[in-house]
């Protein structure tokens, strides 16, 4: 037996992907864990597949694109820990890595950043919307086509300026992004409109992160855990439960929510809600359900396996194969 690993002395290493979101993330979690170990923690910047290729996320399989690199350095020990976008986190975990933290949840909503101002209805004809998310394609032409609208969705990869600027330059009517990345970078001004999850739902994990460290090192995972938000953990793993249970990667069109519903001050009940389309928007298999708050990790993936079969019984995993390119 390997000797368990315990804290380095001196300053923790963080690892995390080179963007300019995944900086201000990290950067947000390092402040945090320095308050609970009292530790100085810096920044270990590493480029991970899907920042260096320029193809789209579907062809170069979307799931842990942005992650295998982070869990490699973790794996070798060139970081302490790791922090990820969770919705980029594949379903299943190594047994060599622990998921330490969830800490609490961003805005989980999707939002246009459009020209002129105009929010998704007030788009003109033949508007050309911006996205490399086939989960958001389905769901804008699927709204779109219910509504009268007449839309065009056009596959982008890039950046946040990337994105953004062929708004700017006129290329684009407008582009769909993550409200939680705006508001880490401080950018949530230049939204046109929230798109509501009754419109749009999020991608499994959206607005949550993920903090990631060696399974083996017990004193550093109960550090971290400190960060932890036990309903935003219960909330994603039933999201995840159900992207896991359709048997789909992150670049499938798939759409899930799992929202805390209270009474008064008193939180009594979970929904989750899921969604997966083809990507034209013609058919659309959407449903939910409701039941107590997951108190174990066992009944947060419950839930998500139960809507899974329900959706897969109105004919989900037909619509999986679809890709937007």
């Amino acid at each position: 037996m390997s000797e368990p690993r315990t804290y380095r002395e001196g300053a923790l290493r963080l690892g995390t992907r080179r963007s300019k979101l995944a900086m201000a993330q990290s950067g947000q979690v390092a402040d945090a864990v320095s308050r609970v170990t009292g530790r100085p923690v810096e920044l270990v910047e590493i480029t991970t597949y899907g920042d260096t290729s320029r193809e789209h996320l579907a062809q170069i399989g979307g799931t842990g694109v942005f992650v295998t690199a982070l869990r490699e350095a973790l794996v070798r020990g060139d970081v302490d820990f790791a922090v990820h976008s969770l919705k980029d986190l594949p379903t299943a975990q190594p047994d060599d890595l622990a998921l330490a933290a969830v800490p609490l949840r961003e805005d989980p909503r999707d939002v246009l950043v459009a020209r002129d101002g105009l929010t998704f209805t007030e788009l003109p004809e033949g508007a050309r919307i911006g996205t490399g998310s086939p989960r958001r394609m389905a769901q804008l032409n699927a709204y779109a086509r219910n509504h009268g609208m007449t839309i065009e969705t056009v596959a982008i990869r890039g950046n946040v300026d990337t994105r953004i600027g062929y708004v700017r330059s006129g290329e684009l009517d407008a582009v769909v992004l993550a409200a939680a990345g705006l508001n880490r970078i401080g950018r949530i001004d230049e939204v046109t409109d929230f798109l509501s999850v009754d419109t749009v739902l999020p991608a499994p994990g959206q607005g949550a992160l993920a903090i990631e460290c060696a399974a083996d090192n017990a004193d550093l995972v109960a550090a971290l855990g400190e960060l932890d938000d036990p309903f935003t953990r219960a909330a994603v793993t039933a999201e995840r439960s159900l992207l896991a249970a359709l048997e789909a990667g992150c670049s499938a069109p798939v759409g899930a929510l799992a929202d805390l519903l209270a009474d008064g001050q008193i939180v009594k009940e979970m929904r989750l809600r899921g969604v997966v389309g083809t990507t034209d928007g013609s058919t659309l298999v959407q449903l939910s359900t409701t039941g107590p708050v997951p108190e174990t990790h066992d009944q947060a993936i419950a839930l998500g396996r139960e809507l899974a079969a329900e959706m897969l019984a109105k004919g989900a995993a037909g619509l999986m194969g679809e890709r937007a390119l």
